[in-house]
């Protein structure tokens, strides 16, 4: 990304800042429908600006993101049909929803995967039984 020219070093920094809360407040399916509603998604500068918000998805600026998530949606955002679409109030709400249910399928396979990993280290290690040493 290319800092803009003249732009102090607190510019830059406030910039940075605005554009990262911006960016994250892409993962909140009832904002966007906010902005399509009073018509940010039809302005082609406010479509061009999601466009330089790609940047966001480079591993040098993604990882100061708390909700990653975000970057599906800018991704969306570039395509004028899901534009469109998040006018409805309804789309708004499905999207709402899927990211719930994702949120709580991660985190139910999450929590198993670390009660496994835990039982696996708890349990103490025997060497496996050959043959019929087991039925004896």
């Amino acid at each position: 990304r290319i800092r803009v020219a003249m732009e102090s070093d607190d510019q830059a920094k406030n910039r940075f800042q605005s554009e990262l809360e911006f960016v994250q407040c892409l993962a909140n399916p009832n904002y966007l429908n906010f902005l399509a509603q009073r018509g940010f998604l039809r302005d082609r500068p406010f479509i061009n600006y999601l466009k330089y918000l790609l940047y966001w998805k480079e591993p040098e600026y993604a990882k100061f993101l708390k909700y990653p998530h975000c970057l599906h949606m800018l991704e969306l955002l570039q395509y004028e049909h899901f534009r469109k679409e998040l006018v409805n109030a309804q789309c708004a709400k499905f999207i709402d929803e899927q990211q719930l249910l994702h949120w709580q399928h991660y985190s139910r396979k999450r929590t198993r995967l670390q009660q496994a990993l835990a039982e696996q280290q708890q349990a103490p290690q025997q060497p496996p039984q050959h043959g019929n040493a087991a039925a004896k």
